[in-house]
């Protein structure tokens, strides 16, 4: 079962630095954490981010749900450069509510020089279906909240340019 969400908003900004900031950007920037989501504290094995099939082994802090340290694997399924990111989160070291994986989209749309529409999609990839309306709500209320915080953050890093880690 999937449940999927979508946040839009503008960046006025460049259309490089809005694509390329959630991605290429220090991710503990990014997710900086919130409610019952620790903080992401860095990566490993990431050599290859940012290239479709690269992946990155993701450590956590502590937190109220989380003993802390490796949480998952993101991998870049899909990038159309300046246009499209289409990423994986899987292989997680704690249960997630039922969830099997997560799959992030990031589109850019150029309006106009420096004011570029942002739709953030994700798609959570249950395998429970006794979960399916607590993975819904989750999905549906707490995840979209923690997605405009993150909106946020990409904004500010965007805006700073804020260096790339990452090619």
């Amino acid at each position: 079962m999937t449940t999927r969400i979508t946040v839009k908003t503008i960046y006025n900004c460049s259309l490089e630095r809005a694509f390329k900031t959630p991605m290429l950007c220090d991710i503990s920037k990014v997710h900086t954490g919130f409610g019952i989501m620790p903080k992401v504290t860095h990566c490993t094995e990431d050599k290859d981010w940012g290239k479709p099939g690269g992946i990155k082994k993701v450590f956590v802090a502590k937190s109220l749900t989380y003993k802390g340290g490796e949480a998952s694997t993101d991998k870049v399924i899909e990038r159309i450069e300046n246009k499209y990111w289409k990423i994986e989160v899987s292989d997680f070291k704690s249960p997630m509510l039922g969830f099997s994986k997560f799959v992030g989209e990031w589109n850019t749309t150029e309006i106009e020089p420096n004011k570029i529409l942002i739709e953030y999609t994700y798609t959570m990839h249950s395998d429970s279906a006794l979960l399916y309306p607590l993975n819904w709500l989750f999905t549906k209320i707490f995840w979209r909240i923690y997605m405009k915080r993150v909106l946020e953050n990409i904004r500010k890093l965007a805006y700073g340019n804020e260096p790339y880690q990452y090619r």
